[in-house]
C-alpha cells in the first residue's frame, strides 16, 4: 500500500462509473433534463435567427409566436437547468456517501498488516480531500458526456437537414472539440494529476506527523528546520498546480481557436452553396447561428482533459484502497465462541514467506490466568499476539481459541472472545463514564463500574470530584499514562461482558 497502481483515465472512468448503479434513475433523469435544457438554450438563439427570416417576410404574426416561444425556453431552461445541477449533485453526494463508506469498510479489512507504515496523513488525503474531487466526476462529467453525444446527434441533424455538407462540419467541429482536444490535452499532460494528489498527500502526512510530534520538535529545538522543510514541500506542490493551471489555460485558448475556425468555416461553406443556389438565405443564416450557440456542451468536455487529470488522479488513490486485497480474508458463516483458553501448535510463520519469525511455536493461555512472553526484541512476541488477533494467518500450524482454528472463526466472533489492548492508548474528549461506554453504546452504569472494578481503577475514578462524570479533555487532562491504560482495559473489558 505504499505504492500506487498507474491505471489508465479510462479503467478509472470505468470503474467510477460502475458505483453509479444504485442512482441510475437519477442519472437518465439528469440527462433527459440537461439535454433539453441545452436544446433551449441553443434554440433561444437560433429563434432569433428564425426570427429575422420572418421579418425579411413580413410576417407579424410568425414573428410573435417566435417571441413567445423564446420567453417559454428562456424560463424553461432556467428550470431544467436547476433541476438538472440537483440531480448530479445528489447523486455526487449519495455516491460520495457510499464511497466513504466502502473505502472505511476496507480499510477495516486492511488493518492492521496492509496499513503498516502508510503514512496515516495521507490516508486522511484520501479519506477526505481525494473523495471529494470525485464530486466533479459525478456532478459534472458523467451526465455531460451522454448529454453532449445526444445533443451532437441532434444539432448535426438539424443543420444537416439545410445541406448534408453543413451537417458534416459541425460534426467535425464537435468531435474535435469534445474529443480530440480532451484526449490529446489529456495524453499531453501524462502524469501531471497523479503527480500533484501524491505530493499533496505526501504534505498531509508531513503536517499529519510535525503535529503528532510537537513535543519533540519543540525539544530539541527543531522547529525552524521542519518549518522549513514544510514550506519546500508546499513550494514544489504549489509549482506542480501552478503547471497545471498554465495547462489548462492553454487548453481553453486552443479550444476557442477550434471554435472560430469551424465558425468561420460553416460560414464560408455555407455562403459557398448559396452561391451556387444550392441552399437559400435561410440555409446560410440558421447553420451559422446554430452552429456558433451550441458548442456549450463540447466545451465542457474539452475542459475535462485538464480538469479531470486531478479527478482521475484521485480516484486512482481512492481505488487503491478499495481494490487492495486483505493479508486476511474474512470468512463466512459464524461459530458461537467463549474464551475457554487459546494456543498455538507449531506455529510457523515469515513476513516475507523466506525468513521465519515464528518456528513451530507452541504456546497456551488457560482463562483467568496470566500468560508472559518474554523475549529480546525481534523474538517474535509482537507477531505471536498478531497472529492470535489474526492480523496475519500462520504459514503452518494452528492458532485455537475455545479449541477451535481460528481461520474458520468469524472477524466479529473474535473481537468479541477477547480484546488486544496496546501500549499507545487514546481517551477521547468527554467524561470517563462515557470513554469506558464507549466500547458499548447501550452498556448500563452496573456494566461500567464492573468494568472498571475489573480493571482495577474504580477507587481512583471514585476519588475524583465528580467520580465518573469526570471531564476529561482532549489531550488526557491530569489523566496519567497508566490510567489512560487502565480507561482502555476498562473498555476493553466491556466488550467482553457482552
Amino acid at each position: 500500500m505504499n505504492t500506487h497502481k498507474k491505471r489508465s483515465g479510462f479503467k478509472v472512468m470505468t470503474s467510477l462509473i460502475g458505483l453509479v448503479k444504485p442512482m441510475t434513475g437519477y442519472m437518465i433523469l439528469a440527462i433527459l433534463m440537461g439535454l433539453m435544457g441545452h436544446l433551449c438554450a441553443s434554440f433561444i438563439t437560433i429563434s432569433g435567427g428564425f426570427a429575422i427570416l420572418s421579418v425579411l417576410e413580413k410576417n407579424s404574426l410568425h414573428l410573435a409566436v417566435i417571441f413567445a416561444g423564446m420567453a417559454g425556453m428562456a424560463v424553461l431552461r432556467a428550470v431544467l437547468r436547476y433541476a438538472e445541477q440537483s440531480c448530479n449533485h445528489f447523486i455526487a453526494f449519495k455516491l460520495l456517501a457510499l464511497i466513504r463508506d466502502k473505502v472505511f469498510g476496507a480499510l477495516r479489512k486492511l488493518c492492521p498488516a496492509k496499513l503498516e507504515g502508510r503514512d496515516k496523513g495521507d490516508l486522511i488525503s484520501v479519506i477526505t480531500s481525494d473523495i471529494e474531487l470525485l464530486e466533479v466526476f459525478y456532478a459534472h462529467t458523467i451526465s455531460p458526456v451522454a448529454i453532449a453525444v445526444l445533443f451532437t446527434v441532434i444539432m448535426c441533424i438539424f443543420i444537416g437537414s439545410y445541406n448534408p455538407l453543413l451537417g458534416v462540419i459541425a460534426l467535425a467541429a464537435y468531435i474535435t472539440v469534445g474529443v480530440i482536444i480532451p484526449l490529446a490535452v489529456s495524453k499531453l499532460s501524462g502524469d501531471m494529476g497523479l503527480v500533484f494528489r501524491t505530493k499533496s498527500g505526501e504534505l498531509s502526512a508531513f503536517v499529519f506527523d510535525s503535529l503528532r510530534g510537537l513535543p519533540q520538535i519543540q525539544q530539541f529545538g527543531t522547529g525552524r528546520k521542519r518549518l522549513a522543510q514544510m514550506n519546500e514541500k508546499m513550494e514544489e506542490l504549489s509549482e506542480n498546480e501552478a503547471k497545471m493551471k498554465c495547462f489548462s489555460g492553454r487548453n481553453t485558448a486552443v479550444t476557442n481557436t477550434v471554435i472560430l475556425f469551424f465558425d468561420v468555416l460553416m460560414l464560408f461553406a455555407s455562403g459557398m452553396l448559396f452561391v451556387n443556389g444550392a441552399v437559400g438565405f435561410d440555409g446560410v443564416l440558421i447553420p451559422v447561428i446554430a452552429l456558433m450557440s451550441s458548442f456549450g456542451p463540447v466545451v465542457a468536455l474539452a475542459a475535462l482533459g485538464s480538469t479531470l487529470q486531478n479527478t482521475f488522479a484521485a480516484g486512482n488513490r481512492v481505488l487503491d484502497i478499495l481494490e487492495e486485497k486483505p493479508v486476511v480474508e474474512e470468512v463466512s458463516g459464524k461459530q458461537n465462541i467463549e474464551f475457554n483458553g487459546a494456543s498455538s501448535e507449531n506455529v510457523t510463520f515469515a513476513y516475507d514467506k523466506t525468513k521465519p519469525v515464528l518456528k513451530k511455536i507452541n504456546v497456551s493461555a488457560a482463562p483467568g490466568s496470566i500468560t508472559a512472553i518474554v523475549g529480546e526484541t525481534g523474538a517474535g512476541k509482537t507477531t505471536i499476539i498478531n497472529l492470535l488477533m489474526r492480523f496475519y494467518d500462520a504459514d503452518s500450524g494452528e492458532i485455537l481459541i475455545d479449541g477451535k482454528d481460528i481461520r474458520n472463526i468469524k472477524r466479529e466472533e473474535l473481537r468479541r472472545a477477547y480484546t488486544m489492548v496496546l501500549q499507545d492508548t487514546w481517551v477521547f474528549e468527554g467524561t470517563i463514564k462515557d470513554n469506558i461506554a464507549y466500547a458499548k453504546e447501550d452498556a448500563s452504569f452496573d456494566e461500567i463500574v464492573a468494568a472498571a472494578k475489573a480493571a482495577r481503577i474504580h477507587s481512583y475514578i471514585m476519588s475524583l470530584p465528580q467520580g465518573y462524570d469526570t471531564i476529561i479533555s482532549e489531550d488526557g487532562g491530569n489523566i496519567s499514562k497508566g490510567q489512560k491504560q487502565l480507561i482502555t482495559i476498562a473498555r476493553a473489558m466491556l466488550v467482553n461482558s457482552n
